[in-house]
């Protein structure tokens, strides 16, 4: 199965290298990621209202323009940019997204979650995704880590503050914490609750969908 990623924010060489070596890595077998940069004209972060805007405009225009050949497509961002509420059945490349796959699988597991962002912005956004995608009831939270975008890269950043994050979520009934950044590595169990990594869980329902 082949399968065509597209970032959310342009990024340098380095980065999409560092971010396409995560996805072979986390792709299950029979399973192959190729990932794109959406273009210069999109934001270089996701730091405000505007720069979502901007970006789910210029992933829509990227996954547009990808043509076929493609089993199914998906944003490389948990927020989901581009991607419908309801999947389009009709769609010639299906387009499906990282933060809809991992929460409905939890929900649909009766697991009560919580998420972790990096700012205040890309919380709102998720916190609207996840109303989108009627999971309000099942989700205990959203904490803010008020991280720069380089910790996306920095896993001992990033891990370093979760804990914390982690405890509050837990606290207010979380058993698992969706990691509200679709290219960081995280320490899964190290935690008060269960961090879920939503890329690798999601990699792993897209074999299971093939299969079914």
């Amino acid at each position: 199965m082949r399968a065509l990623a597209v970032t959310p924010i342009h990024l340098p060489p380095e980065e999409i290298r560092r971010r396409q070596a995560r996805y072979d890595r986390l792709a299950p077998r029979g399973l192959s990621v190729e990932l794109r940069d959406v273009g210069p004209a999109a934001p270089g972060s996701l730091d405000d209202e505007a720069s979502i805007r901007a970006s789910e405009h210029e992933v829509a225009a990227a996954l547009a323009r990808a043509g076929a050949g493609w089993d199914l497509a998906f944003p490389d961002c948990v927020l989901d940019p581009a991607v419908p509420d309801l999947p389009a059945p009709d769609q010639e490349v299906p387009v499906n997204g990282l933060l809809r796959m991992s929460s409905l699988y939890l929900s649909a597991m009766n697991v009560r979650f919580g998420a972790v962002v990096r700012n205040e912005a890309i919380g709102a956004e998720l916190r609207r995704r996840l109303t989108a995608y009627g999971l309000d009831a099942r989700t205990a939270g959203i904490e803010v880590l008020d991280l720069p975008f380089d910790a996306v890269a920095d896993t001992g950043a990033w891990n370093a503050a979760l804990g914390a994050a982690a405890d509050a979520l837990a606290a207010a009934g979380a058993t698992a914490v969706i990691n509200g950044c679709s290219a960081v590595d995280v320490e899964e169990h190290r935690f008060a609750a269960r961090v879920v990594d939503p890329t690798a869980l999601a990699l792993r329902l897209m074999m299971i969908g093939r299969s079914a």
